[in-house]
């Protein structure tokens, strides 16, 4: 077999349906988010405002954040030196441990150098360790869920996304002495829309399961101090183990698990994706945590947010443009065809300087290809309206169909 021939059409193949990924090279400006400037291929460079980012309340400009950073750097110097266990350990791991079980009420957390790793690691660890572990999965989970129940080899179900009544008709039938573990997402970030945290719960206590909830793009977002859906529907508590990511709404990088002592400790021991990975360089630990701790605090950038959500929404529907209704913080631009919703993304970026990522198969189901669009509390009524003539214009030019009043 010409394995070389055959990885050359594989790829051909995406770019044919339209669903290979082309990575723009940005580079953002601190102190002027959303901006960023884009390196092009001819050696040109186009100043572009980015509407994609998961940077969703833009921390990674922060003045603390950026502060505390630099502060670090010059102390500790750039890496951790090492594993956590090989002298890896720094003090600002610890301080940034402290925060995150303070954030979501658990005795416990633990840092991952992502959120895909602190999911794969964490789930893939428990249900393989735990003899006899079913695990039940939200058919929607993200890659990084279904990877580490996958690396379990456990027994697992998959359960319709977010119903409820599936969930419990697949946990009546199971032998009621096995242990169980409910993972879930409290935000689906393709759709926007948020899970119905308090039933799961009140199903896995019926037949005694642990319950896993990735909050990765809910921390900093929701509750009275950031600590996700969880947090603002007064849940922490009913939750074994809460996941979150650093990258995010707190703009810096790395993920997370906060639950009991116990739990912590059997993954922090077990667990080889964290045992045999370097550490997160302090100064991100650093950041992260100054992050934090302003979110704890301040309302401005959620509230802020959210506003901007709205007149998003609002310029949107003026000009007939379809998006998904959910209540969260994605807007959803429904395209439904690969190609056309690349050719949108491309003309959006090359002619109006707008950087917004194509959502397209394997990420989303053929036909639901779509926009999706992430508005900061830093783009201005002016980003907006420019935004929205820009997509009318090209609407008209695909002949998409408009959503009507």
């Amino acid at each position: 077999m010409d394995v070389n021939a055959y990885l050359e059409e594989r790829l051909g193949k995406l770019h044919d349906n339209g669903n290979y990924r082309v990575f723009a090279d940005l580079e953002r400006l601190a102190g002027d988010f959303p901006r960023a400037k884009r390196y092009r291929k001819d050696g040109s460079v186009q100043d572009v405002t980015v509407w994609c980012s998961n940077d969703y309340l833009g921390m990674g400009q922060n003045e603390k954040v950026v502060g505390a950073m630099q502060d670090v750097l010059a102390k500790c110097g750039a890496g951790a030196g090492g594993t956590r266990n090989i002298s890896g350990t720094n003090h600002y791991h610890v301080l940034l441990e402290q925060e995150l079980a303070d954030l979501h009420g658990k005795e416990a957390a633990l840092i991952f150098t992502s959120g895909y790793v602190s999911n794969w690691a964490a789930l893939g660890t428990l249900a393989s360790q735990v003899p006899g572990m079913i695990v039940y999965s939200d058919s929607l989970n993200h890659a990084s869920m279904i990877e580490g129940i996958r690396h379990a080899r456990c027994e697992k179900r998959v359960f319709r996304h977010n119903d409820v009544a599936d969930l419990e008709r697949l946990m009546a039938a199971d032998d009621p002495e096995a242990p169980k573990l409910v993972a879930f997402e409290s935000v689906y970030s393709m759709d926007g829309d948020i899970a119905p945290i308090r039933e799961i719960c009140d199903v896995a206590d019926k037949y005694g399961a642990l319950t896993y909830l990735d909050e990765v793009h809910a921390v900093g977002m929701y509750g009275p101090r950031g600590g996700g859906v969880a947090e603002r529907e007064g849940l922490m508590d009913r939750l074994t183990i809460i996941e979150g990511t650093l990258g995010k709404a707190f703009g810096v990088m790395g993920g997370y698990i906060t639950g009991s002592k116990t739990v912590v400790d059997f993954i922090r021991s077990f667990a080889s994706g964290f045992i045999f990975t370097t550490a997160l360089p302090p100064a991100l630990a650093a950041g992260a945590a100054a992050s934090i701790r302003h979110l704890k605090d301040s309302p401005f950038e959620r509230n802020a947010h959210k506003a901007r959500v709205a007149q998003v929404r609002a310029a949107l529907d003026k000009r007939g443009i379809p998006h998904m209704e959910n209540p969260s913080h994605i807007v959803p631009v429904m395209v439904g065809d690969a190609k056309k919703c690349k050719w949108i993304s491309d003309i959006l970026l090359e002619t109006y300087g707008i950087y917004v990522q194509p959502i397209n198969y394997p990420t989303v189901p053929v036909g639901t290809e779509r926009l999706r669009f992430t508005p900061t509390p830093l783009h201005t009524a002016e980003d907006i309206e420019h935004l929205a003539n820009a997509i009318n214009d090209l609407w008209s030019q695909c002949a998409l169909a408009r959503a009507v009043a």
